[in-house]
């Protein structure tokens, strides 16, 4: 099952931080939120937008970054269909460009593509990012990267929060996400391990480099800058 949204009041003073962040800046303003497979970045980001335009009464938006995942028939012939999901099977590249399109291009609507877990394939031009979006929360595993073109990513982003959640808790998540998917529970359990676990390995090693650390379950501040 997806993971439970978190307590209104840490939702509540997780955005206070945005909006006075987001003021102070001036211009469209993104925020990223990283973290390991199953550990509920998803969740938080939906909770802070809804936060955000139950406020605001809009105005703001969200830009997961699954949308960029490699077509499967491209990781077919890159022979990475087997570990979906690692870094190098998302377009590293082109996440990075969309980002500069929607920090600069504020007066017309910038269109950006998102996954459909049913068949597991990114659909083009489905999230529209509106001119009216002045905050935008940016989700996804490989924000923290060092590497290019990762690092890009991290100085295109105003704040960077990681979504740290138990590795036990992120398995059963993703468990009974890869079984919703149809594989069999003996099969889940695998991907989780050997594909997911090891992604995390990766993603966990860059929580340092957060603005913010954020608990997955609770969405209570652990750590900040």
């Amino acid at each position: 099952m997806a993971p439970e949204g978190p307590p209104s009041s840490a939702v509540a003073e997780l955005v206070d931080r945005v909006e006075q962040a987001a003021s102070a800046a001036g211009g469209r303003y993104l925020l990223g939120i990283a973290g390991s497979p199953g550990g509920g970045k998803t969740t938080l980001a939906a909770a802070i937008v809804a936060e955000l335009n139950e406020r605001r009464g809009g105005g703001a938006a969200a830009l997961p970054m699954d949308g960029f995942h490699l077509a499967n028939a491209s990781l077919d012939r890159l022979g990475r269909r087997e570990r979906k999901g690692a870094l190098d099977t998302f377009d590293g590249w082109g996440f990075l460009a969309l980002l500069g399109r929607v920090r600069r291009e504020t007066d017309h609507t910038v269109y950006a593509p998102s996954f459909r877990r049913e068949v597991d394939e990114g659909v083009a031009g489905e999230i529209a990012i509106e001119p009216s979006a002045r905050i935008v929360v940016v989700e996804g595993n490989y924000l923290l990267v060092g590497d290019e073109p990762w690092a890009g990513v991290r100085g295109a982003l105003d704040e960077v929060w990681f979504c740290d959640t138990p590795a036990e808790e992120r398995e059963t998540r993703l468990v009974e996400r890869h079984v919703r998917g149809g594989r069999s529970p003996q099969a889940a359990l695998a991907w989780a391990r050997e594909v997911d676990g090891v992604n995390a390995v990766l993603i966990e090693a860059t929580r340092e480099r957060a603005d913010l650390i954020v608990s997955g379950a609770t969405g209570r501040v652990l750590i900040a800058d």
